[in-house]
């Protein structure tokens, strides 16, 4: 299996034939360059290497994996209605839309970054394409508009942190006030209704049985985890969340990659607002309040890491569902509500301090 080396940048040299006392090289000078660190499929051994596996990424989903199957064994013989289609069905529904808003939060995470605005931005996405419908303008164009705005608003975001050079939290924490004012401001905080029948059929639907939304996220985890892990752009997102500075000495378009990661997850976002508001049947402007504390945290519990560099689009869709599972076991369970939030923030800590403690390990070589 080939191997991702990332070599440690090497300053550049650069020896000119100036002439004495002059300026500048003349006309006839000679430039010989050092050539800088690349990024590589295989590379020659080194002091200071690190090597990125698919079996690395596979071996931090192997956590969230068990997890997964242990709650769904328990809930398996807890309650009888756990398995039925009908549960199923409904758990599918409530997992797809946070799932493919956690994939788009991992694009961000990898980097380093945090996207706080996701939640607010699914709102106004969700709340614009009811607001179209109801005037009367076509499903597409108005699903096409209400993605639109939630890519908009994440490429904002993205120069936010690359061009005015505001930490990720401050970027996206000042488009979360912003986006959430928009849409109550749009809607005058009130819910839209009569959207057309086709549009709900979008979320509600199913094909062969399979709910609709469950096919999307599916199609989403599977496209993010291909960018991932067979294609230059997914390890440029590695890069940059491993050392920025080394990789834009290695040639990595750090900005560009940066602003990208933020526009693919304003774009999920929208995507989530758009197929939230077909399956509610409506817009509700306060949609998507909290979304994006859920989304960082099935990420966590997936295996990404906080400091960057470390997780997978696989990874974050079994976080999500991880959630979504223990959710509905504990409606099916009649548990108190507040008892999963501590759960659910019991596994948060624990993932993370497996990770700092996997982070030591590596570095004493233990």
């Amino acid at each position: 299996m080939p191997k991702l080396v990332w070599r440690e940048p090497i300053e550049t040299t650069t020896i000119t034939n100036r002439p004495p006392g002059g300026e500048g090289p003349g006309p006839e000078a000679g430039l010989e360059t050092v050539p800088r660190a690349r990024l590589s499929p295989e590379a020659e051994p080194g002091p200071r290497r690190r090597v990125i596996t698919l079996g690395d990424i596979a071996g931090r989903e192997s956590g969230g994996l068990v997890v997964l199957l242990v709650a769904i064994g328990a809930l398996t013989l807890a309650s009888d209605e756990f398995l039925t289609g009908n549960n199923l069905s409904n758990l599918a529904r409530q997992v797809a839309i946070f799932g493919i808003i956690a994939v788009g939060q991992l694009l961000v995470i990898l980097t380093a970054g945090i996207d706080l605005s996701v939640g607010s931005i699914l709102g106004l996405s969700g709340a614009s394409t009811a607001q179209l419908l109801v005037a009367g303008m076509p499903i597409l164009p108005s699903i096409l508009l209400g993605v639109g705005i939630g890519t908009g608003l994440g490429i904002v975001n993205g120069l936010l942190v690359t061009k005015a050079l505001l930490p990720p939290f401050i970027a996206t924490l000042g488009m979360l006030g912003i986006a959430r004012g928009m849409v109550l401001l749009s809607t005058d905080a009130q819910t839209i209704q009569g959207v057309p029948e086709a549009f709900q059929t979008i979320a509600n639907g199913t094909i062969l049985g399979i709910p609709n939304l469950l096919i999307i996220a599916a199609a989403v985890t599977a496209v993010m985890w291909f960018v991932l892990t067979r294609t230059v752009f997914g390890r440029y997102i590695y890069a940059v969340g491993s050392n920025p500075e080394s990789a834009r000495l290695a040639g990595v378009p750090v900005r560009m990659v940066t602003i990208s990661v933020y526009m693919i997850s304003g774009l999920l976002a929208g995507l989530g607002g758009v197929l939230l508001a077909s399956r509610l049947g409506a817009g509700i402007p306060t949609a998507g309040t909290g979304f994006e504390l859920s989304a960082i945290a099935a990420c966590v519990i997936g295996g990404a890491s906080l400091f960057g560099a470390k997780g997978s689009a696989i990874g974050a869709a079994t976080g999500a569902l991880i959630m979504g599972v223990l959710n509905n076991g504990g409606n099916l369970l009649a548990i108190n509500a507040f008892y999963l939030q501590i759960a659910i923030g019991v596994l948060i800590l624990v993932a993370v301090g497996f990770d700092q403690l996997n982070s030591r390990r590596s570095a004493t070589g233990g």
